[in-house]
């Protein structure tokens, strides 16, 4: 079924999506604010994340007290969260509720107050996170890999965490200032659904944006970095842990670029989930090498990472490492088979339905297509997309992108490095 959401943009900018989904009598609605980690001052490195982590701590309308009070006495939950692309503040309710919660919601986005003890807590909590983080060999690596792919001051070199040092040196002004100068109607989308009439619901969700002004801030889109011309190989020691983790990666591609689709078949039957694809059946599961391996990419507005991870013992990082780059050879020299991309596709096509059986999926779903100018019919499109990829694409798009030769490979965990 499709999802036939409504779709328009009020007088001040904002863009409102709605869709009607009379099978879950409840509604959840994504407030999206292009303010992610992208926005993050260059000085400053987990602005934003510090930022959606005060944002419902209090509002000129709600306190923190009233916020818990509207939401907990109807079973309704609200969440705000930082990526890289934007700041969300998502929220469910049940349809009877949506006249209490959507004021919430919306106070929340638009009339923060940022409280000075809130920021004090929360940005304790945050450094604890990152601190964590860098005891953690999988993050470790993925850190490394990100620097080492996107140098010079990428934004997507940094983590959207920020920095233990940056984060610190963050005050409620700090927050107050990034709040003003990028939630504003024409950078925000706001999408919901649920079991109510999509026109009525878009005509309830104008009313309470209708007084939000301001004007959006430009966040420029970093060019991709210059191609890499040589392999490295970056160990990060910690003798202390009992596992290494692989982060292993070349610079990937845009959501919007053409490529994406079958990039998408490609990543599928490369191994995006540990116990499938070429990755997890060669290095898991024949081999045994490994604690968990897959593939993964990160295509946002600028050409994120093509990754490969893998979580293995000590003793066999170089033999994961040396089997990682002959499946990738592999396939750049023999392609994937005629069956392992039909069932790329064909899995693909299948859980699309899956990743639309909740209202939150669906509104993910939505604002994501938003966000990268995806069009409002990009359900009833998507299948026919992956479904028009051929296997002479996936073996193009596999040349472009995969290259063991040029490859950044980080190792975080009990390993010293290489065998003399």
């Amino acid at each position: 079924m499709a999802l036939a959401p409504v779709r328009c943009v009020l007088p001040n900018g904002l863009t409102v999506i709605t869709a009607r989904n009379p099978l879950i009598p409840a509604v959840s609605m994504a407030i999206g604010v292009n303010a992610g980690a992208t926005a993050d001052p260059a000085t400053a490195p987990g602005t934003a994340a510090l930022t959606a982590r005060v944002l419902d701590k209090g509002t000129t309308r709600y306190d923190a007290d009233a916020i818990a009070d509207e939401l907990e006495g109807r079973g309704a939950s609200l969440h705000v969260g930082a990526g890289r692309q934007q700041i969300v503040v998502s929220a469910t309710c049940l349809v009877d509720d949506i006249g209490a919660v959507l004021p919430v919601a919306c106070a929340v986005a638009r009339q923060p107050t940022f409280p000075e003890q809130e920021v004090a807590t929360r940005r304790a909590e945050l450094i604890t996170g990152i601190q964590e983080a860098a005891d953690d060999p999988g993050a470790v690596a993925v850190d490394a890999l990100h620097a080492a792919l996107y140098p010079g001051g990428h934004p997507l070199g940094r983590p959207v965490r920020g920095t233990a040092s940056a984060v610190a040196a963050l005050g409620r002004t700090d927050l107050v200032a990034f709040h003003q100068r990028y939630f504003v109607p024409g950078a925000a989308t706001v999408v919901a659904v649920g079991d109510l009439d999509a026109e009525a619901l878009a005509d309830r969700i104008s009313r309470e944006f209708a007084d939000w002004s301001g004007l959006p801030t430009s966040i420029p889109v970093p060019p991709s970095p210059a191609p890499r011309t040589d392999r490295a190989l970056i160990v990060k020691a910690m003798p202390d842990k009992s596992q290494a983790d692989v982060a292993y990666g070349n610079v990937g591609l845009a959501r919007r670029d053409p490529d994406y689709y079958a990039a998408l078949v490609m990543n599928n039957a490369l191994g995006q989930y540990a116990l499938g694809g070429r990755l997890g059946d060669s290095i898991r599961e024949r081999q045994g090498m490994a604690y968990y391996v897959f593939s993964s990419m990160d295509a946002g507005l600028d050409a994120g990472p093509l990754m490969v991870r893998a979580g293995v013992s000590s003793d066999n990082v170089e033999r994961t490492i040396a089997s990682i780059d002959a499946e990738l050879t592999a396939v750049l020299s023999t392609g994937f088979t005629a069956t392992e991309v039909d069932d790329a596709k064909r899995y693909l096509i299948g859980s699309l339905p899956r990743q639309l059986e909740t209202n939150g999926g669906i509104a993910g779903f939505l604002l994501s297509a938003e966000v990268y100018g995806l069009g409002i019919d990009h359900d009833v499109r998507l299948p026919q997309r992956i479904a028009e990829v051929t296997h002479d694409d996936v073996a193009r798009v596999a040349g472009r992108l995969l290259d063991p030769a040029r490859a950044v490979v980080v190792v975080a965990g009990p390993w010293s490095g290489p065998a003399a």
